[in-house]
């Protein structure tokens, strides 16, 4: 795969380092001159990008004066608050800044793909599984946070004596959560990548517009599915039995 700028850039500086702990951790890259694939320098923007955001929110919060970028992360402050509350219930503040930065995360990956020179790193399967596999270990963290060990009462089923069939199937279902949230986000934004591309291709000028347009509304709707089931999981994580 032809290399992006800014990949080209960090294979440049880093392609040393990053070969020496690969092969510390036994892994054995097929190009050592540049082991930083586009996905992973698209994250790694992705991240400065945030973190670059996040400091200039905070240092422009005021309480008399708040600015227009201020009004916009309250209101998704509150949007994802009242939504956890609604489905977790009264103790859900706590998982806020997680779920904000997860679908952060997700929603500038799958628009960085719009600006020419880039793409979007959940358009490649390992992004959104490792995306998967974070929400996977977060919530089964809160419930052990939650609960201790009777947290794996959830996995018996209500009766003791169905423990050795709920198990597995139980096991099986929390894997498939993570199957899921990953086939679903990595199969839209692929096909969005794909379609914009085609038609570009074919009508440079006009008819891809729609296209973007609907690009834009599927990346933001997979980051909210995104952060909805992984609220949803956490509910079912933490919930109280009564």
């Amino acid at each position: 795969m032809e290399q992006l700028w800014f990949t080209a850039l960090l294979n440049r500086l880093l392609a040393g380092p990053v070969t020496a702990l690969l092969r510390m951790l036994h892994i054995q890259p097929e190009h050592p001159q540049t082991p930083i694939p586009n996905s992973a320098a698209m994250e790694v923007l992705v991240l400065f990008f945030l973190v670059t955001l996040f400091l200039l929110v905070r240092s422009r919060l005021s309480v008399d004066q708040p600015g227009a970028l201020q009004h916009i992360f309250e209101g998704l402050h509150g949007f994802i608050t009242d939504q956890s509350q609604e489905i977790i219930g009264h103790h859900s503040e706590g998982f806020t800044p997680f779920l904000v930065a997860l679908g952060l995360f997700i929603l500038t990956c799958n628009l960085i793909g719009l600006i020419p020179g880039f793409e979007s790193p959940t358009a490649v399967p390992v992004v959104p599984l490792g995306c998967a596999l974070v929400a996977f270990f977060y919530y089964n963290t809160a419930g052990l946070k939650h609960a201790g060990i009777a947290y794996f009462k959830h996995f018996m089923g209500p009766f003791w004596w169905l423990a050795p069939i709920m198990v597995p199937i139980e096991i099986v279902s929390h894997l498939a959560r993570v199957l899921s949230l990953t086939v679903r986000l990595y199969a839209n934004m692929f096909a969005g990548d794909m379609v914009t591309m085609v038609f570009f291709s074919l009508v440079p000028v006009g008819v891809p517009i729609l296209f973007l347009g609907l690009h834009i509304g599927v990346s933001f709707l997979q980051a909210y599915i995104f952060v909805l089931l992984t609220t949803v999981y956490l509910a079912g994580a933490v919930a109280e039995e009564h």
